[in-house]
């Protein structure tokens, strides 16, 4: 079976929804009596969500979701339904219920950020779960066993236990980290504990780690239910739009705390550039010291990630930040053989964003400090705007020193899914952080 297109970027994980059939994996591990007992109530209370092609009538997409009332509400994943939320005239959604009904499914509301989303089945009185209520207020604890449920790869209702182990650490989006098995398909099911409420939501997991997945915490779930039913419904024709508003709304907090966590100096060979200090700021080290045969040029570099990932459609997944700073030093080379060596190393690679983004668009040149505080710097601006999306872009800002004959640094900011004057400032911030260490 084909995995779903969403890998979260460097972090290595992907979205648990499911797309065309496979081979089954391998069986789950024995139940405890307390998984059984959740399973046998929670499994009436569970669906597969299909999203099928007008023309076809073929599902191309599947996920789960789950009743969280007597009158049809339930709960899903916003990139378990993003296709039909972009492009309703392709696709319309569908649900399969545990006695074999099924029927259609109306899309109330969704929550961009915590890939989530709300949807009316088109009939009443399913049994529904309820909210955890220690969950809404943050107050699970560590170490307590939650029971995540769904449909792996189309293989019917499974039941996964686990443990809850809090808020991820490094993350500025918040995920609890189940210790799991959450595969594709089970996006959007339910994680309850033994009791059957609540606590959370599927939505990924890592794929360079066993069972390391993520839920939505229950309280963003409880909170749209409670904006679907407050508010008008979402109307189809105009989700596209509401899906850029607030991907606005989340660059503009994102940013805005970017800012307030503040920044610090880090020296880079002959250089120093500026580091986010966010906790959610992760940052790796490489070198090319050990490589054989020895390098001609002394190459240290350092990769700083937001690690955020905001899923929108197929192709774009976006909302991250990118630092990257590579100090260059010739070994044996020449000036000349040092420069043309660099001038390979000093290309702005951006994000592929397919067809949903414009042509790249980049404008050079040189930036000169007056007081003579800094070196002379050789900049490049590159652009490419999201086509659904006015007043979004990924920028990348590629910088490289121009000042000393065999010694360079080159210094790259990535920003996805960011506004114009977001972008400029945190540019500008980055030029303005490169200076001399000695």
């Amino acid at each position: 079976m084909r995995i779903a297109f969403a890998a979260l970027l460097a972090s290595a994980a992907v979205l648990a929804a499911a797309q065309a059939p496979v081979a089954p994996g391998a069986p789950s591990g024995p139940l405890s009596s307390a998984a059984e007992q959740v399973y046998e109530m929670a499994k009436p209370r569970i669906l597969q969500v299909r999203t099928l092609v007008h023309a076809a009538g073929r599902q191309t997409t599947i996920g789960s979701a789950f009743v969280v009332s007597a009158d049809g509400y339930a709960v899903t994943n916003y990139h378990v339904v993003s296709r039909f939320a972009l492009d309703p005239k392709t696709y319309r959604l569908e649900y399969l219920a545990p006695d074999g009904g099924k029927g259609e499914l109306r899309l109330l509301a969704i929550d961009v950020a915590h890939d989530l989303a709300v949807v009316k089945l088109d009939r009443a009185g399913l049994p529904y779960f309820e909210f955890e209520p220690r969950a809404l207020e943050g107050k699970l604890p560590k170490g307590e066993r939650i029971y995540a449920m769904g449909n792996p790869l189309d293989l019917g209702f499974t039941i996964v236990e686990g443990t809850n182990n809090g808020l991820v650490d490094k993350s500025y989006d918040e995920r609890i980290h189940f210790s799991g098995a959450i595969n594709p398909g089970m996006s959007g099911g339910p994680v309850t504990d033994s009791d059957g409420r609540i606590v959370g939501v599927n939505v990924a997991k890592r794929l360079d780690g066993e069972q390391v997945g993520f839920l939505v915490p229950a309280r963003f779930a409880a909170a749209l239910v409670q904006r679907a039913r407050a508010g008008a419904p979402l109307r189809v024709d105009k989700a596209r739009e509401e899906v850029g508003r607030q991907l606005q709304a989340w660059q503009a907090g994102f940013y805005q705390r970017l800012e307030k966590e503040g920044f610090r100096d880090s020296t880079f060979g002959g250089y120093r550039g500026l580091e986010s200090a966010a906790p959610w700021m992760t940052c790796w080290a490489a070198t090319n010291a050990d490589q054989v045969p020895k390098p001609r040029v002394s190459i240290d570099t350092t990769r700083c990630s937001s690690g955020t990932g905001i899923f929108v459609s197929d192709r774009i997944l976006t909302g991250r930040v990118d630092v990257i700073y590579s100090y260059h030093q010739a070994i044996d080379l020449n000036a000349f053989q040092f420069a043309h060596e660099l001038a390979q190393h000093a290309a702005a690679s951006g994000i592929d964003g397919g067809r949903r983004l414009t042509e790249q668009s980049c404008s050079d040149d040189f930036v000169r400090d007056e007081r003579g505080a800094r070196p002379l710097l050789r900049a490049t601006w590159c652009m490419r705007a999201y086509r659904e999306f006015e007043g979004l872009y990924n920028v990348t800002l590629l910088v490289a020193t121009q000042d000393r004959e065999r010694e360079a640094l080159l210094a790259q900011l990535t920003m996805q899914g960011v506004s114009e004057s977001n972008a400029l400032a945190l540019g500008r911030r980055f030029l303005e952080g490169i200076r001399w260490a000695r």
